[in-house]
């Protein structure tokens, strides 16, 4: 998919394809600027598998991609990410 700007610039939408959940750090900033539910806050065990957050027994919290089909590629959660645990890509 290709489409332009309000200016007629060319541009190709990143969508979100996938979130590396052992580098990431759960602290949100991506959740915060994305207000089209692409992801949530997830627990993981210490299994390393993704479990509801409000399990007792988590190692920690990260984030997960839950609504690939939301994703409008805008990018800005890539932005705010502090550790770069993100993938993107074109459609």
């Amino acid at each position: 998919m290709q489409a332009q700007t309000r200016d007629g610039r060319d541009w190709v939408p990143e969508y979100l394809l996938a979130i590396d959940a052992k580098v990431c750090i759960g602290c949100g900033r991506c959740y915060k600027v994305c207000g089209r539910g692409v992801m949530t806050l997830m627990g993981v065990n210490d299994e390393d598998e993704l479990v509801d957050p409000d399990e007792d027994d988590i190692e920690r919290k990260v984030m997960a991609l839950v609504d690939a089909g939301a994703c409008i590629g805008c990018g800005a959660c890539a932005r705010v990410c502090p550790t770069n645990c993100q993938s993107h890509g074109q459609a």
